[in-house]
């Protein structure tokens, strides 16, 4: 198994999208939560005390992860779907032919990268965050807080589990362009529209959508009838087992 996520590593370091991915990851991350933490800071100037109540300085620096996820989730795709349309996953499969184990090598290899790119991509964003909030006269938080290290920490959580689940996706879908469209759908299209939908479905959605649920792990300041963020984080993880789970029998059974 150590040899099969060892040439998994070779594999994934030789895609050229690799490093331009790894390095979007941290510039959205870091970019997109500074100015989430300037717009939301000024917005809470102004915010009635019950806004006030709920300011979480700690995720308004790494918001961030809400776009950023997206990349993660493209290369977590392209990680198997490229195999599949290259042809490569024949030789890979009958040097390592238990294809279970590829597979699984591939998540592992996959959410030990996301899951550290992420975690510094969410500490570089809080650290560069916080200094934002502070400068516009609104609370902020260090990270010796309570939950803040967590929610440094969740951030690669977050991403690790968003990579699965597009892994899983391309393995099941096994078209690049197909198992796309479907996960930008599901980790960001879906949450941004729900509060177009009916009340009932919204409200589901705003519990249950795995992103959603998953995003609480970066917060600190609880939230009435939400998740909390190690169960929030498990729903998502969850979710993206789910998809590997359905990946895997589809893997073994179907020919490549």
């Amino acid at each position: 198994m150590i040899d099969i996520i060892r040439s998994e590593w070779i594999k994934f370091r030789s895609l050229p999208s690799m490093a331009w991915t790894m390095l979007t990851v941290i510039v959205l991350t870091v970019g997109l939560g500074a100015l989430f933490s300037l717009g939301r800071a000024r917005a809470m100037l102004s915010a009635t005390p019950a806004d006030r109540a709920a300011w979480d300085p700690t995720a308004a620096s790494l918001s961030g992860l809400i776009v950023a996820q997206v990349a993660v989730t493209v290369l977590g795709v392209l990680v198997i779907t490229s195999e599949f349309a290259t042809g490569m996953i024949r030789p890979s499969l009958t040097v390592a032919p238990h294809r279970a184990r590829v597979l699984i090598a591939k998540a592992t290899m996959l959410t030990v990268v996301a899951f550290v790119v992420g975690t510094v991509a969410g500490l570089v964003a809080y650290v560069a965050g916080q200094p934002i909030i502070a400068h516009q006269g609104v609370p902020h938080s260090a990270l010796g807080d309570p939950g803040v290290l967590r929610a440094v920490f969740g951030s690669g959580l977050y991403l690790a589990a968003a990579a699965l689940f597009g892994l899983a996706l391309g393995a099941l879908v096994r078209a690049t362009a197909g198992a796309l469209a479907i996960s930008i759908t599901i980790m960001l299209l879906a949450p941004i529209f729900s509060p177009l939908l009916p009340a009932a479905i919204a409200s589901w959605m705003s519990r249950w959508w795995p992103s959603v649920a998953g995003l609480r792990v970066i917060t600190v300041t609880p939230v009435r009838h939400a998740y909390g963020p190690w169960s929030g984080i498990g729903v998502l993880a969850g979710f993206a087992l789910a998809i590997l789970a359905a990946a895997l029998i589809n893997f073994r059974r179907r020919d490549v």
